[in-house]
């Protein structure tokens, strides 16, 4: 039994021997061999996003236009009720979708009540001007024939007593202008019965457009495709796509979208930090998450002037246009992209790993292989590497760790601190010049903001006080 022990004792006194020598030996192999030459050639400063796929063109699939623009009708949100998958390649004329007719529908109904009503006044006033002249008439005829025997009693009367004579001169005069009274007359109801037709005729022809014209929104109800294409699901503001009980406005009728596939770009955006550096023009790598072993090639077409704060995140970004240069049927709207922007190259720089470089009170150095701790001023940056504007050379080799021995080593490049601080010094005035134009077009696109807020309830104001008259 303890000649086991001791067995178990000595294996495992070698097993630690082992590690111990084993880590010295692979510890200074990668002191050794983590180091790097210092490079000269091309250096390419890039801006890496993720955008979205977005056709250049495309025809949006609409609910009817009469929504929005009927004069006689007034529309709230109407619900999507059905949706053709998206990405179904339609040929012009075919099914696309369904909107809601309930409410639609309800108002046919009020309008049809309203139109009976309508007609029933109109056959209304119809009979009781016809009625109401027809006794006019009658009185106008009566009244002539009162005349005439007014005039054949004043005629009879010609023998008897003056005071006689004058009561049928005085009654003939008032027969006559009874019956002159009574022309006017009958001439005005004619003309107020002529009016009263023709505002009935107006108020029914009126409601029978509203109902023919409701009539034939709701046969538009089933919406077709404009032209061929592959159908897209239209985006809203939030990034939500409109689908199956999504609601549409009469102020955005779009229900999906026909892109043009055959131009595509890239919708991006790009924080504050960096959007100084993207101009028009820049090239652009991009690929695709869905063809990762396809590469393809852009250029920025549009950079936004004013930027916007994305839902759920307090960044502050702007958004960014990159067209790109190749055609491929395989590309679809709405897949995501990873945009590599080209923003400054030089062709002719020195250039080392961001991991070579070391920092003591924001003074950059670098360990090199001769023992030397050789302080450096850097330029720009890319993801992986930095350029070296001073205190190194082509071909110096560089540690990529901190050497055990960091102590050892003897300083140089003091005379590069004054550089550096003038560096550091004018980055912190142009950060403050940036941050000022930022503040100032952020102002910009609030104020922007709140003038269409009050726009848009303004113009719902009063289509409720429209609708209220």
């Amino acid at each position: 039994m303890k000649k086991l022990i001791f067995i178990s004792i000595g294996i495992l006194a070698v097993l630690i021997i082992s590690i111990i020598i084993f880590n010295k030996v692979t510890g200074g192999e990668s002191s050794e061999y983590l180091k790097v030459e210092v490079k000269r050639g091309k250096f390419e400063i890039l801006v890496t996003t993720t955008g979205e796929l977005q056709a250049e063109n495309s025809e949006d699939i609409m609910a009817p236009q009469k929504l929005r623009t009927s004069r006689h009708l007034r529309f709230g949100q109407i619900k999507i009720q059905d949706l053709i998958p998206e990405g179904t390649v339609v040929k012009k004329g075919e099914y696309v979708a369904t909107l809601d007719r309930s409410d639609a529908l309800n108002k046919l109904k009020d309008i049809e009540d309203e139109l009976e009503k309508m007609k029933s006044s109109y056959t209304r006033t119809k009979l009781d001007t016809t009625i109401q002249l027809r006794n006019l008439r009658n009185e106008i005829i009566n009244l002539e024939f009162a005349v005439e025997e007014k005039e054949i009693i004043l005629e009879q009367s010609k023998f008897e007593p003056p005071a006689t004579i004058r009561q049928a001169k005085i009654d003939l005069d008032k027969a006559q202008r009874a019956f002159v009274q009574a022309t006017k007359n009958y001439t005005l109801k004619v003309q107020q019965a002529e009016a009263d037709m023709r505002e009935a005729e107006i108020n029914l022809s009126k409601e029978q457009r509203s109902k023919d014209e409701m009539q034939g929104i709701i046969d538009k109800f089933v919406i077709h495709a404009p032209s061929p294409g592959m159908v897209i699901y239209k985006k809203e503001w939030g990034g939500k796509k409109r689908e199956v009980g999504s609601m549409i406005s009469p102020w955005d009728l779009t229900v999906a979208t026909l892109p043009d596939l055959s131009s595509m770009i890239s919708k991006t955006y790009v924080n504050e930090i960096d959007i100084s550096k993207i101009k028009t023009g820049q090239n652009v790598r991009i690929g695709v998450d869905a063809f990762p072993e396809r590469e393809y090639t852009g250029i920025i077409t549009d950079v936004a002037n004013i930027g916007e704060q994305l839902p759920n995140t307090d960044a502050k970004v702007f958004e960014v246009t990159i067209q790109i240069n190749e055609s491929d049927p395989i590309l679809r709207p709405s897949m995501t992209t990873s945009n590599m922007i080209i923003t400054a190259t030089f062709e002719d720089t020195l250039f080392v790993p961001l991991e070579t470089i070391q920092s003591d009170d924001s003074i950059p150095f670098i360990y090199t292989t001769k023992g030397v701790k050789q302080i450096v001023v850097l330029g720009p940056s890319n993801e992986n590497e930095v350029i070296i504007e001073h205190g190194l050379k082509e071909g110096n080799e560089i540690y990529l760790n901190i050497p055990d021995d960091k102590d050892n080593f003897k300083l140089r490049g003091e005379d590069l601190v004054e550089i550096i601080e003038k560096k550091k010094e004018q980055k912190r005035q142009e950060e403050k010049a940036r941050k000022a134009e930022n503040e100032k077009q952020l102002k910009m696109n609030d104020r922007k903001r709140q003038f269409e807020e009050f726009g848009r309830r303004m113009s719902k104001e009063q289509i409720e006080k429209k609708e209220v008259k």
